[in-house]
């Protein structure tokens, strides 16, 4: 992380190890995806290692540069599936876009897929294989001790933290530090 800058978000994941990181969203459940179309001519997969049958649409990580690996999970087992396709992607709507054009499988957000699922332009499979992501997480430098007011912002970013209540620490903090003259 740059001196310019305080604090960044990513994925729980992806967050270095010798950061701190503070849990600013929930899990983000993940889908494998594709059109009717794409299963005409190839069965649906039935666990992880059939993917090696379709065209899979990967993801460029922007941090990294490298491909993302789809990860899987079922009764505790974790699987770590690199796929191959003919196209890779920087952007999860490029790859929605690929997977309703029938251009092959997407691994993606769910909620981003929910409707289209719902509407039949694509299909969900491997759906009791599909793990969650960490969410998204707050992360600056652990060398650094953090001013008071950025402690104060990285509190109310906390994720499970009701708005009421930090509405509150916000208020009494305004009213101890600036009492009223008078």
């Amino acid at each position: 992380m740059s001196d310019r800058f305080d604090a960044g978000i990513r994925l729980g994941e992806q967050v270095a190890k010798d950061m701190i990181a503070v849990r600013i969203a929930p899990d983000i459940p993940m889908a494998v995806v594709g059109s009717p179309g794409h299963f005409t001519d190839r069965p649906m997969p039935i666990v992880p290692q059939d993917l090696v049958q379709h065209r899979c649409i990967n993801l460029r990580l922007p941090t990294s540069g490298g491909l993302y690996v789809w990860g899987f999970r079922r009764n505790g087992h974790e699987l770590k599936v690199r796929t191959e396709g003919p196209l890779v992607f920087n952007t999860i709507e490029l790859t929605v876009d690929a997977a309703l054009a029938g251009f092959g499988l997407g691994y993606v957000p769910r909620d981003q897929v929910r409707g289209y699922v719902g509407e039949g332009r694509l299909i969900e499979v491997l759906a009791d294989w599909a793990p969650s992501l960490p969410g998204y997480h707050l992360y600056y430098p652990s060398r650094r001790h953090p001013a008071p007011a950025f402690a104060l912002f990285v509190d109310a970013l906390r994720h499970g933290r009701h708005p009421d209540a930090i509405s509150r620490q916000l208020l009494s903090k305004r009213v101890t530090q600036n009492p009223p003259v008078g």
